[in-house]
């Protein structure tokens, strides 16, 4: 009986936290919706079975974009859905492999460039950006980079996802709410991948010496 009153009492806590950041990021004007949880999960419903990541809960979900955050709130009132922001709107986002996204960091701590990063348990790194820029055509051959834009979506912290949740690796509040240009994360990228090839390339040289 303890063990499912803590349990009870988890959830409920966990739901006010998506709440509370679901409320917080659209009185700043972010594009959230409810999504769906992982199936199997002690969060699942009927409606919270997805097999491929959360997914917007409202089939109409694109004519809800820009909800008021009064709205919001009554989203999150009965379940701890996951929280979402709809791309395209104001923010795009860019997911990388985590070598790559942790290659980009670095070029961007370098320079002194805080951007808002978020990651998933299975290595995914997503920087956050203005909207409205395409992917370089580098980004665009590399394959494993993925541009957000309208039509698209990607999960917020905390969002629970399978073997985790999504949390942030560089929280907006440090680049005051300040989203980057496109450019700039993608100049950082394209340094990565560079820099990558670059001791790949001396790597091969050592072993053959």
């Amino acid at each position: 009986m303890l063990d499912m009153e803590s349990s009870d009492s988890w959830r409920r806590a966990f739901r006010v936290e998506l709440r509370a950041q679901a409320i917080g990021l659209a009185w700043r004007g972010w594009a959230v919706l409810p999504g769906t949880y992982p199936a199997g999960s002690q969060w699942a419903g009927r409606e919270g079975v997805e097999n491929t990541g959360p997914v917007p809960v409202h089939a109409d979900w694109q004519e809800r974009i820009g909800t008021e955050p009064e709205k919001v709130a009554t989203w999150w009132t009965g379940r701890p859905y996951s929280l979402l922001l709809a791309t395209g709107v104001t923010l795009d986002a860019i997911e990388v492999p985590g070598h790559l996204g942790r290659g980009a960091a670095r070029v961007l701590r370098a320079v002194g460039l805080p951007v808002p990063i978020m990651a998933t348990p299975d290595d995914r790194w997503m920087f956050l950006v203005r909207s409205g820029q395409q992917l370089a055509r580098p980004l665009v051959e590399e394959g494993d980079v993925v541009l957000h834009q309208a039509g698209s979506w990607v999960p917020l912290p905390p969002t629970p996802v399978k073997h985790g949740v999504v949390h942030w690796r560089v929280r907006p509040e440090v680049c005051g709410w300040q989203m980057p240009a496109a450019s700039l994360v993608q100049d950082a990228l394209m340094d990565a991948i560079t820099d990558t090839a670059s001791l790949t390339r001396a790597g091969r040289l050592v072993a053959a010496d």
